[in-house]
């Protein structure tokens, strides 16, 4: 399917804002960005990509399973292949190695038994592509095709969220952030996705036991809680007790749940920008008090994803971008909390508040 890309004037706001992918239409009007092609010159979805984006995939975003590989078909271009321990060139992946490592939480041990990657891994753009296509059209029949011939080539549920529903939802979320996606297409495009993977988490087999209880919220908006959905999903299929509140809890609901229920992990995941104050006072607050020394806290995802090194400075305890990370590094680093220097930001107001007192 070729694409025009269609710029168009949004609100002042000291630059030209650009309009959403849509079709080409004669006669269309509107300035461009320099790295875009001329108005009306057809390109391909891959191409607007490139142009709008300006740099690879996110390592979540690069990662293929061979079974969707088989489904969606080979990337035109010269697709970018991570190089695994083990392989022989820079475009042949190694099978990763067989994880035996343990871990467990105050019950004991488990063996990690959940598969978090496929055993055959292609980087390549075009799997994402296809279906970021249907889901901005609100394409629900083809929706349900693709991840239907999808599951039939071999992909598992976890596969799925993984490798292609958590990809294009970061797609989806960088363009809409950038103002490159209508509003229309973003809500099309996240109601879709919320749809597919509610279906796809049925699917899901869970793991080993872990006897791990997680407390989970998110940011305050339909796609932080879309994000944070798939992360607790495989949380859940990897043998973790998930208990997921959404988003726009005050914090004050969430330190007395923290306080009676104590569970071994507070989650945060996909949070907003606006969310950091009341994030900082509830780290604060459950450092000062200690009246759940053995809480883990983890953050990822969202805001976290978008600030570089913001999750240790704030004094989160574990973090990741995305799902299958934040799997992996709860499974591997159940004990691992915070250095008491780790903690930078909102260090000064600490400091001034204990010399008032």
């Amino acid at each position: 399917m070729l694409f025009d890309f269609f710029a168009r004037p949004r609100r002042a706001r000291g630059g030209v804002g650009v309009g959403c992918l849509r079709r080409w239409s004669p006669g269309s009007a509107g300035d461009r960005p320099g790295n875009l092609p001329a108005m009306g010159e057809r390109i391909a979805v891959s191409d607007v990509f490139r142009a709008v984006i300006g740099r690879g995939w996110r390592r979540s975003g690069a990662m293929m399973s061979a079974s969707l590989a088989r489904v969606f078909g080979p990337d035109p271009g010269v697709p970018r292949r991570r190089t695994r321990p083990g392989a022989k060139d820079g475009n042949t992946p190694a099978t990763p190695p067989t994880h035996t490592r343990t871990t467990g939480g105050r019950g004991g041990t488990a063996p990690l038994t959940y598969k978090t990657r496929s055993s055959a891994i292609m980087t390549t753009d075009q799997h994402v592509e296809r279906f970021f296509e249907v889901l901005i059209n609100g394409d629900r029949p083809g929706a349900r095709r693709l991840v239907r011939e999808a599951e039939q080539a071999g992909a598992s549920s976890d596969q799925l969220i993984a490798d292609l529903y958590w990809p294009t939802y970061e797609l989806v979320e960088r363009l809409f952030r950038n103002d490159q996606l209508s509003q229309l297409s973003y809500r099309l495009a996240t109601r879709l996705l919320r749809v597919m993977v509610d279906q796809t988490a049925l699917g899901l087999e869970r793991g080993h036991a872990r006897r791990r209880s997680v407390f989970a919220v998110c940011g305050p908006n339909d796609a932080d809680e879309l994000g944070a959905q798939m992360a607790v999903d495989l949380l859940e299929a990897g043998g973790f007790d998930v208990t997921y509140a959404g988003g726009s809890i005050p914090a004050d609901e969430i330190m007395g749940y923290v306080h009676e229920e104590k569970p071994d992990v507070l989650l945060l995941f996909a949070s907003a920008p606006s969310d950091l104050p009341e994030i900082r006072g509830m780290i604060d607050q459950i450092h000062e008090i200690n009246a759940c020394p053995d809480l883990q806290i983890v953050v990822g995802g969202g805001v976290f994803n978008r600030a570089e090194g913001l999750a240790e400075e704030i004094g989160a305890d574990l973090w990741a971008s995305d799902p299958i990370e934040l799997v992996e590094s709860m499974t591997h680093e159940p004990l691992r909390r915070a250095e008491p220097t780790q903690r930078t930001v909102g260090r000064t107001r600490q400091q001034k508040q204990r010399r008032a007192a």
